[in-house]
């Protein structure tokens, strides 16, 4: 797909070097061996739309002061047929250009060409991604930090796929392990207090104390009734485990799909165990020589393998030492696998069954330590953990009321569950504040979320949508509608260039967004755009002007919705025609 800004660029580059070779063909700069230097959009675009250091970066080996070099590639350029009207020498010799009425035209055209594929790309074509994201554990419910991962995981699926990826988005069911244990244990308490009272029983110290365990027990109890009194506690443990999940993984369900989230896979822990994955995985360990028994468990050796790593990226032998690198169980003294050795099988699945190039893990910031550790692990199976695997690490919610901090549901008297939010504020709204910069803690602002006014961003966003589609409406009362073509040359003032500008700006930050793991590009570009199309819309007008500039700021405006439109679908967020 068309990117005008990446052309621009490339372009700018190809005029440099070619007034080059010009100079050095008739003596004017001698011949050397000189390097493409970069385009970049200056800060400060009063001098000009793009900026090249070619001359700074070949003084040295032409042997010739910057200015110099500069002056002779201006006298050697040809513009003509180009996006640029001029170019000039600034600063110490930076060459800067301007663009001309053929880049603007060639936005605009670009829009209306592609549609609802305008800002894609293919530079991940021919990759296979997996984006595993939220995996709470099926115990209770989704809380503030899953929100936010869902949106994460959700938006940079829908970016990388974007940029031309095969992406499959997978939740990890964590039914087997300790938590299970727990969670079976904590229903059966309930259920036998049920039974013989609340004092005939201590509930666990560890167990989980939520509401919500309390009505697993009474359901299963109003269902089935003391039927697991008598049986073993093993059984006991076993059905209502099932009993729980069987509640509590369609409410995790119903929960996502209300989020607009949908998942290609569901992979249950289970079935690494139940199928024998994971002892063939530890067995392969041991066979590669990364294990050893000690106190009747079996260990992997991370911190030797660890070592390797961070000597291989050039650590000092004394800064490797102060990490304090420690081995990990994989198997315990009763015969039971760890859950890190579950988690090790787990992804080896992804990479060497089902054929993964990449995999992204948005996890909590909690886990940063799990990171290397388990790229080690990767790396000892020969799956090159260190690259293809990548995990991006998310940083806590403060959920705020009016700049309140709010700690509890006055439902539950818990904290904030998925499920109460999406009471409070819509699905918009929270996709679009939970689509922030992974890295830094967010704070989330119940009653900013649902303020109808230009202080809520996503409202602001949705309501420039809005309002183009209320403007082509009213036109097309009076028997106007979008032309075919206009002369977008007319498209001269500077409001109306920044908006140009800013669409172009939308297919960059796609890429940026693929390639920093951060959606939250799109907000920002999003929130620019508005802010030019309302500036546009208040500075250029529309109905009443005449009919040539009309015609040429009306395709503008419908170029900026289809933009806003394609932005607010790749977050997941409605384009409301009216509001």
């Amino acid at each position: 797909m068309t990117n005008m800004i990446q052309n621009a660029k490339d372009q700018a580059a190809a005029l440099a070097m070619a007034a080059y070779k010009a100079a050095a063909a008739d003596g004017t700069l001698p011949e050397a061996e000189v390097k493409t230097a970069p385009v970049e959009i200056p800060k400060d675009t009063a001098n000009g739309d793009y900026t090249t250091t070619f001359a700074l970066a070949a003084a040295k080996a032409l042997g010739k002061p910057p200015r110099v070099i500069a002056q002779a590639l201006l006298d050697h350029m040809n513009l003509a047929g180009t996006y640029f009207t001029s170019a000039e020498i600034a600063g110490p010799g930076f060459l800067n250009f301007r663009l001309g009425d053929q880049w603007y035209a060639g936005v605009m055209n670009a829009v209306e060409t592609e549609k609802d594929v305008y800002g894609t790309n293919d530079s991940l074509k021919g990759q296979k991604i997996m984006v595993e994201f939220v995996s709470a554990n099926p115990t209770g419910p989704m809380h503030m930090g899953n929100a936010r991962g869902g949106v994460l995981g959700d938006t940079l699926a829908s970016v990388l796929t974007a940029c031309g990826a095969d992406v499959s988005r997978e939740f990890y069911v964590n039914d087997a392990g300790h938590q299970i244990d727990k969670f079976a244990r904590s229903i059966e308490v309930r259920y036998l207090q049920l039974i013989n009272g609340e004092d005939s029983i201590a509930f666990p110290e560890d167990g989980y104390q939520g509401e919500d365990i309390k009505e697993l027990a009474e359901a299963y109890y109003d269902e089935h009734g003391d039927s697991l009194l008598n049986v073993s506690e093993q059984e006991r443990q076993d059905a209502l485990a099932q009993f729980g999940l069987s509640v509590n993984l369609p409410r995790m369900k119903t929960d996502l799909e209300r989020y607009k989230i949908h998942y290609d896979t569901w992979f249950y822990e289970s079935t690494l165990h139940e199928s024998g994955y994971v002892a063939e995985t530890v067995d392969l360990l041991t066979e590669k020589g990364w294990t050893y028994e000690k106190d009747g468990a079996l260990w992997l050796k991370t911190a030797e393998i660890l070592r390797d790593h961070f000597r291989k990226q050039g650590k000092k032998e004394a800064d490797i030492e102060k990490l304090d690198l420690k081995d990990d169980v994989l198997r315990r003294a009763n015969g039971f696998y760890t859950y890190f050795a579950a988690d090790i099988a787990y992804h080896r699945n992804k990479f060497a069954v089902r054929g993964f190039d990449k995999v992204i893990n948005i996890w909590g910031a909690d886990h940063h330590g799990h990171v290397a550790r388990l790229k080690g692990a990767l790396d000892a199976l020969g799956l090159n953990g260190s690259e293809r695997l990548d995990i991006v690490l998310m940083q806590l919610v403060k959920l705020l009321r009016d700049g309140e901090v709010v700690r509890m549901s006055k439902r539950t008297g818990k904290a904030i569950s998925l499920h109460d939010l999406l009471d409070e504020v819509s699905v918009d709204a929270a996709r679009w504040y939970f689509n922030a910069k992974p890295d830094t803690q967010m704070e989330f602002d119940l009653g900013l979320a649902v303020r109808e006014d230009s202080e809520n961003p996503i409202y602001y966003v949705e309501y420039a949508h809005a309002r183009i589609c209320s403007l082509l409406r009213a036109l097309e009362t009076d028997g106007v509608t979008v032309p075919e073509t206009a002369d977008l040359g007319l498209l001269s003032g500077e409001a109306e260039k920044a908006l140009i500008k800013q669409i172009a700006q939308y297919c960059e930050e796609i890429k940026l967004a693929a390639r920093d793991y951060d959606p939250s590009h799109i907000n920002r570009c999003l929130q620019e755009l508005a802010a030019c199309f309302h500036r546009f819309y208040t500075a250029c007008r529309i109905r009443g002007e005449e009919p040539r500039v009309a015609a040429a700021r009306l395709k503008l405006a419908d170029d900026t919705r289809m933009v806003l439109k394609n932005g607010l679908k790749l977050i997941g967020v409605d384009a409301p025609e009216k509001m």
